[in-house]
């Protein structure tokens, strides 16, 4: 089975990460995308992050109607902060015959040499969404490193708990089923 591997903090997840993950089944014919929930990315501090138990369960809430996607609670697992390759590790060792590719966004991987072993998670197939129309590729013509041209939704986890935390709607950014519960 052809996988995508879809790390991120989803604090909260909404309909700019679902719009990116359909991209991915549809346009690149993966079987499934995984959404990694990450309780404690290394980058982020731990007072900005919801509950990592309360962010996994409006990813699940999310995709519940949807067979192609999937939630993994890995992380949950392993030591904090989370770190990409860990994780990967802790995949590879399942052994389970799927092949696995990463999702993530063109501000992530603007990032990327700042990660624990960026060269390993170099040799994993990667996919990358823009964040703006105008980001730029840093890794230009790396051979593992596909940009796609999947439609640019400009919502932002930030924006959302900024909008929340100033009483506003944020109807139409995060699906219907976890509208009432953040």
């Amino acid at each position: 089975m052809k996988k995508g591997l879809f790390f991120g903090s989803f604090n909260p997840i909404h309909l700019g990460h679902l719009n990116i993950a359909q991209y991915i089944i549809n346009e690149l014919n993966f079987d499934k995308v995984v959404f990694i929930v990450s309780p404690q990315n290394p980058f982020k501090s731990e007072n900005d992050l919801w509950p990592a138990s309360k962010r996994l369960e409006l990813i699940r809430l999310s995709i519940e109607n949807n067979p192609n996607f999937e939630v993994s609670d890995i992380e949950f697992h392993l030591p904090k902060p989370s770190y990409t390759i860990q994780t990967l590790e802790a995949i590879e060792k399942l052994n389970d015959g799927n092949s696995y590719s990463i999702i993530m966004g063109s501000d992530t991987l603007a990032n990327l040499d700042k990660w624990k072993n960026p060269e390993k998670i170099l040799t994993y197939p990667i996919f990358v969404y823009r964040r703006h129309s105008e980001d730029v590729h840093p890794f230009p013509n790396h051979p593992r490193i596909t940009v796609l041209d999947c439609p640019i939704l400009e919502i932002s986890a930030t924006s959302i708990r900024k909008q929340l935390q100033e009483g506003k709607s944020v109807r139409y950014q995060v699906s219907d089923r976890i509208l009432n519960l953040i």
